[in-house]
């Protein structure tokens, strides 16, 4: 008659079993966790980009103009909201923004995952009624990026930040909704860089483009 096997002698030894194979995979599971998160995005000092901190987000390649700021859609007159611009400038760094991931309890800004932009405080007139996030808006037919953007859980509100060869790139293609079950503004997302738009004006929007605009990241002084 053939023994009786050691995982059916006594469930004392049937409980040590369990928790040894418990002991074994769970350093493993953990290990694989760690590996699948995406790389963290990083400044040009190489520190890792972090939640709530602020960042000038300037032009890889120099010549056309610096940092990314705020600047009406129409250059002949000042209108609210404010749209997203870079600089005429080539010396200016623009004006610092923060960047907030769609998971509040993530600490840096990893590629890929979606995120909230919103400008530092500054002092318009449209500062008294709209705010600084960055969102998605549609006009003449063309999506440009401005700001009064309102809530982490807005469809048009959620951008990333992924790698265009050695540099970094602007996108936008939300999955805010896949965390959200009361997302704002659902619909068929659309899935393209953020680039630049010169208007008749001369001026810079940034605008969904085919043509990504590489960036980097600066740390601003605290």
């Amino acid at each position: 008659m053939a023994s009786p096997s050691p995982c059916t002698q006594t469930p004392l030894l049937l409980l040590l079993l369990l928790l040894l194979c418990l002991s074994v995979s769970a350093p493993f599971h953990l290990l694989v966790a760690a590996d699948s998160s995406p790389d963290a995005v990083r400044d040009i000092d190489g520190q890792k980009l972090r939640a709530g901190t602020q960042y000038y987000i300037l032009p890889v390649f120099r010549g056309k103009g610096g940092g990314v700021t705020l600047g009406p859609r129409n250059a002949t007159f000042s209108n609210c909201p404010l749209d997203v611009v870079q600089d005429r400038s080539e010396v200016s760094k623009g004006h610092p923004v923060t960047f907030t991931p769609v998971d509040p309890k993530k600490g840096f800004i990893r590629l890929s995952t979606d995120l909230n932009v919103e400008f530092s405080p500054v002092e318009t007139i449209c500062a008294q009624y709209y705010s600084t996030v960055w969102r998605l808006d549609k006009h003449d037919g063309r999506y440009l990026i401005s700001t009064g953007g309102v809530g982490r859980e807005t469809l048009s509100n959620s951008f990333k930040i992924k790698k265009q060869d050695d540099d970094y790139k602007l996108f936008y293609c939300p999955t805010v909704c896949n965390y959200y079950a009361r997302c704002k503004n659902k619909g068929k997302v659309i899935c393209k860089d953020v680039g630049i738009y010169i208007d008749r004006y001369g001026t810079r929007h940034l605008a969904l483009s085919d043509k990504p605009f590489r960036v980097m990241f600066k740390k601003a002084a605290a």
